[in-house]
Formats: C-alpha cells, sequence, structure tokens
C-alpha cells in the first residue's frame, strides 16, 4: 500500500512539474527569437568546449612524437613549432568563438527571462484585480504578496543561473560522449557508467527534498503573511502591551523557517560529494587502462590526457547540476505558487445586459434572497424595496449581516437564492464593472495611496477636472484643511498616510466618494473617525449628495436613524423589521426596545450608537 501511495504522489509531482514547465512555457513564446538565439549560442559555445581537449591533445602528442624521435637519435629530429603554434593558434580562434557565443548568449537570455518575469508580475497583479473576494477571506494578505513578490524572484533567479547552465550541461554531454567514443569506445563505455550512478544518486536526493522545498516556500508566505500583520497592527500590539507574544509568534515561524531551509539546504547539498567521488573513481579505472592502451600503442598520450579532461567535463556539469538542484527545487516550488494563483477561478465579468449610469434611476429590489459563505445560509429570505432618492439604515448587532447585505449589492458575492436588482435588472445580468460604476462605498477602514492629496480624491474619477476636485472636496468639508496644508492639493500623503489624522483620512474618501457622482451610495459608518464638529458639518455635506440618490447607510449616529427614508433591522442575516423611525416605534418591537436603551436621553437627540443593557435578551447593537 505505501509502495502505491509513493507511486501516486511522485505521479502527481510529475504531473505537477509538467505542468508549471507548459505555464512557463506559455510565458516565454512571445520572446522565442531571442530565446532560440540564445540557445543557439549556448550550442556554439559548448562546441567550442568540447573541442578543446583534443586540440590540446594534438600538441601533447605532437611534443610526445618529437621528444622520442630527439632520444632515440634520428636524424634531424626537432621540435615541429610550427605545428604547436599552428595548433595554439586554433584554439586561440576557438576560445575567442566560445567567449563572444557566451556574451550573446548572456544578454538575448537575460533579457528574454527579466521580461519573462516582467510579464508574469503583470499577469498576477491583474490576476489579482480580477479575483473574487472570497478569495481573500480565505488567503492570507502577506501570503499573497510573496507570490507576487518572493515566488517570482525566486523563480527569475532560478532561472537566470541555472537555464544556461542546464542546457549547457545537456549539451556537454553530448558532444563530451561524441568525442569519447571518437577517441576510445572501451574507455567511453568505462566512463559512462559515471551517468547511470549518477541519475540514481540525484533522483534519490531529489524526490526527497521536493517536500522540503515546497515546505520551505510555504513557511517563506506564512513568514511574510505575519510579518505584514504584526507590522500593519504595531501601534494596537504597543497599546495593549503584546510584543513578547508578537515576538514569541514571530520566532515560532522564523524557527521553523530556518529548520525547513536547513533540511532542504542540506539534503540538496549532500548530492555534490557523492558524483564527486563517483567521478574520481572512474578517472581512476580509465587513467590505468589508458596507460597499458598507450604503451600498447593502441592509443596515442595526447589522446588519453583528452579523455581524461572529457571525464572531468562530464563531472562539471553533474556537479553544476547537483548544486544547482536546490534552486531548480525552489523554483518548481514557486512555479507551483505563482499558477495556482493564476488559475484561480475569476469573477465573471461578462453582462448580457448593458448598463450606462446616466440611464439608472436608482431602485434597487431585493427578491426573496438567500446567502451563505459555505453550505450555512445565513440569509433565508430578504426581501425589500429602497425607491430612487430614498435613504436606508442598517441597524442591528456585529456581524448580523449589514456589510453582506451591501457585499451582495455589489457582487462581491453572488446569491444563492433569489434575485438583486436595479431598475428592474437582475445585477447577475450586468457586468460588474458596469455596476460598479452606479456606487460610491465609503467604509470606516480608510484606503489612501502614497501620493498627492489631489491625486487620491481624484481617483474617484480619472478625467475629473480640477475645479470639480475642488468642489467635491468643498462639499466634504475637507477643502479648508488641505488649504492649510504645505502644498495645498499637492500635498504628499506618505505610505502609512500616519502624516494626516484619521478624520481627514475619512474625509478625503468621502470626497473622493462624492466627486465619483454615482446613483447609489453605501456609507459603511463612514462616519465613526471623525469628531463631532466635523460631523455636523460632514453630515450637511452628506445631506445633499445623499438627495435624489439612493444612500445605503450602516447606522452609526442617532440622526443618520431618525432621518431615513426605511430603516432595516437586521438579525441573523433576516431583516426582522423594516419601516420609518416612528413606524418601527410604534410597532415596539426590537427597534423600539434598540432605541430606548441606547438611543434615547433625557432630551431624545444624543447621538450614541445603539445598543442594549447586559442584562437584555436581545443583544443588537450598531457599531
Amino acid at each position: 500500500m505505501s509502495v502505491k501511495k509513493n507511486e501516486k504522489k511522485i505521479q502527481k509531482n510529475n504531473k505537477r512539474i509538467g505542468y508549471c514547465l507548459r505555464c512557463l512555457a506559455g510565458f516565454l513564446k512571445p520572446y522565442k527569437a531571442g530565446l532560440i538565439l540564445g540557445i543557439l549560442m549556448i550550442v556554439v559555445a559548448n562546441a567550442t568546449f568540447a573541442l578543446n581537449p583534443i586540440v590540446e591533445g594534438q600538441m601533447t602528442t605532437q611534443l610526445y612524437k618529437d621528444g622520442e624521435a630527439i632520444l632515440s637519435g634520428e636524424p634531424g629530429a626537432h621540435v615541429h613549432f610550427d605545428v604547436i603554434l599552428g595548433v595554439m593558434g586554433t584554439l586561440v580562434i576557438i576560445y575567442i568563438i566560445k567567449t563572444v557565443s557566451q556574451l550573446i548568449t548572456a544578454v538575448f537570455l537575460t533579457k528574454v527571462l527579466q521580461q519573462t518575469m516582467y510579464d508574469i508580475r503583470n499577469a498576477l497583479q491583474q490576476k489579482i484585480h480580477r479575483l473574487p473576494v472570497r478569495y481573500f477571506d480565505d488567503h492570507a494578505f502577506g501570503d499573497v504578496l510573496s507570490v507576487v513578490t518572493n515566488d517570482v524572484d525566486t523563480l527569475g533567479n532560478a532561472l537566470q543561473q541555472t537555464m544556461q547552465r542546464v542546457i549547457g550541461a545537456v549539451l556537454t554531454f553530448i558532444f563530451v560522449i561524441s568525442m569519447m567514443f571518437y577517441i576510445n569506445g572501451v574507455l567511453a563505455c568505462m566512463a559512462l557508467v559515471i551517468i547511470p550512478l549518477t541519475v540514481i544518486v540525484t533522483k534519490f536526493f531529489v524526490t526527497r527534498t521536493q517536500k522540503l522545498f515546497d515546505t520551505q516556500q510555504n513557511t517563506l508566505g506564512e513568514l511574510n503573511g505575519t510579518i505584514t500583520e504584526m507590522y500593519s497592527g504595531f501601534n494596537e500590539i504597543i497599546l495593549y502591551n503584546k510584543q513578547e507574544i508578537a515576538v514569541d509568534k514571530f520566532h515560532d515561524v522564523n524557527g521553523r523557517m530556518r529548520k525547513t531551509s536547513f533540511r532542504a539546504q542540506f539534503a540538496s547539498s549532500l548530492i555534490s560529494p557523492c558524483i564527486s567521488l563517483i567521478t574520481y573513481l572512474a578517472i581512476g579505472c580509465v587513467a590505468v587502462t589508458g596507460c597499458i592502451f598507450v604503451i600498447d600503442g593502441v592509443m596515442p598520450l595526447g589522446n588519453l590526457q583528452a579523455f581524461i579532461r572529457y571525464i572531468w567535463q562530464i563531472n562539471d556539469p553533474l556537479s553544476q547540476i547537483s548544486q544547482l538542484s536546490a534552486q531548480v527545487q525552489s523554483a518548481f516550488a514557486a512555479m507551483g505558487r505563482i499558477f495556482t494563483l493564476l488559475d484561480e477561478e475569476e469573477e465573471e465579468q461578462v453582462g448580457r445586459v448593458a448598463v450606462r449610469p446616466e440611464d439608472i434611476r436608482g431602485r434597487v429590489t431585493f427578491e426573496h434572497v438567500s446567502f451563505g459563505y459555505d453550505d450555512h445560509l445565513l440569509m433565508k429570505d430578504v426581501s425589500f424595496e429602497a425607491k430612487p432618492g430614498q435613504t436606508v439604515a442598517l441597524v442591528g448587532a456585529t456581524g448580523a449581516g449589514k456589510t453582506t447585505l451591501m457585499n451582495l449589492l455589489l457582487r462581491f458575492y453572488d446569491v444563492k437564492g433569489g434575485a438583486i436588482k436595479i431598475d428592474g435588472i437582475d445585477i447577475r445580468d450586468m457586468n460588474r464593472e458596469e455596476l460598479r460604476q452606479l456606487f460610491s462605498l465609503v467604509l470606516q477602514d480608510t484606503w489612501l495611496f502614497k501620493g498627492s492629496i489631489y491625486d487620491n480624491i481624484h481617483y474617484g474619477k480619472l478625467n475629473a477636472r480640477k475645479d470639480e476636485v475642488i468642489h467635491a472636496s468643498k462639499m466634504a468639508n475637507v477643502h479648508h484643511f488641505i488649504k492649510t496644508l504645505t502644498g495645498s492639493y499637492d500635498f504628499e500623503i506618505n505610505e502609512e498616510s500616519s502624516n494626516i489624522s484619521q478624520g481627514e483620512k475619512q474625509l478625503l474618501t468621502i470626497a473622493r466618494a462624492i466627486l465619483k457622482d454615482p446613483r447609489i451610495i453605501i456609507l459603511d459608518e463612514a462616519t465613526s473617525s471623525v469628531d463631532t464638529r466635523i460631523e455636523k458639518m460632514l453630515q450637511e455635506a452628506m445631506n445633499t449628495i445623499m438627495s435624489n440618490r439612493t444612500s445605503f447607510v450602516i447606522a452609526h449616529r442617532l440622526s443618520t436613524v431618525r432621518n431615513a427614508d426605511m430603516i432595516l433591522v437586521i438579525d441573523d442575516g433576516d431583516i426582522v423589521e423594516q419601516g420609518t423611525h416612528e413606524e418601527l416605534l410604534a410597532k415596539k418591537g426590537v427597534y423600539e426596545k434598540l432605541y430606548h436603551s441606547g438611543m434615547e436621553t433625557e432630551n431624545g437627540t444624543e447621538n450614541r450608537p445603539l445598543s442594549l443593557e447586559k442584562d437584555e435578551q436581545i443583544t443588537y447593537t450598531c457599531v
């Protein structure tokens, strides 16, 4: 049973390697002209390399003959320097051809491989933007980042260092073995014992170390994910005095990285000394037999010298390949991760119905929608209608499904049953890109990129004029703040966006959303990071932009809930109550308890988050 399992693993591994090579060949195909020229130059370089020993051997043979003639006292015997100089001239030409060929190979192969890595990085970047949201729910950000950076670098470095040497090794085998048989068939058969023994040794180690290299690459991805997580949450780690826990977690992953790397590198490094031992034994046998042949006059001394050189030429590529086995195995492990990511299922973009934003009024209908992230349904039967221009507030406990509802509307996920329609059109019939052009989304977690404030706001509508950007900033009440900065709209935001406050970042993202001028607005607790003074100005701006537009607000403040045209109370993914503020209070149900326990004060107007007392059976909160 264990043998069958081992055979299945080997077959599976061979299929994966073959698949990776086919995928890599697809990326290399556009540059096949440069690749072919580079390979041709490798052929020329290795052909001249194989000619060197036998040409050098001609000098030795000539000197040996001339020495024998002189020592035997033959009349007119002398050293034939003209022959030796001719051989030396031939060697110089061979060396020049070899050097030029290697230079041309280096130029073309480097260009081809670096362009291929450029294309792979672009393909990964484009792929990431086409992946569904659920992929990133299941994969750590640091691990995905490791594929794009570390795995591509590992593959590029391995190809740069191994392709020329591996192709050269194969050609060296062909040329050198041919020259060996040309010199002496018996000695060639003795020397060729090196090859099967080397293959057996190499296969023995490679089959046992590939799993180690796969583990090494996966652990490297985990290490990157841990580092990214720690640095992104650095302030919280310091705040809660969890430095020791963070360091221990890093030491754990780093320790496993050290152990897996040591095992993989150590196991692969054993190949080279084993191959060298086999080569030394072969040289000893050939040297003894060859000397007998020379003494018997079967072969010239120079040919024996050349033959021993050829054995070393066989050993050289064998040793190189064994030394490169670690890089080759790392490259295959990296390729497996790269092409696994590239093979992930993408979001379907093509829609059956063409949609233009100017034709959409903004009527949103949920018709008996059911949805679950797995086989368990979170939403069983959600139905409501938001009319054009209405503001819909979503309230409910954390994890009740408020954000999930909006994710379905944006088609980050598709419904399991029922339908979501905009102006009567099922959103599954729309192109995802055209669908998302209808929305502006403002999240509690802000996202700004390194660049000027102008660029960050302009990101919402790339064809917007500067006066439109300024107008959007004024509507978001952030224009005055921008003017106080050095450089005004040209002020540079750093990579962490740490040179502006959290509230100011929130205002900039709202200005970006205003600039887009969408038909439908989604505010996911968008004002939670803004102080009371700024919120008042912001609320005025939001009232302006929400007028005549359908708006969905995950409620955080009392004023938002009270002024909403419709309030949806959500529990465990389903809508348990819906209506206006007054209608829901009159029902004296869940919302009424939410209001009196968490929102109502002596004057009834304080902006407090929705919550319930600890002793209440219902534990809704709106955060």
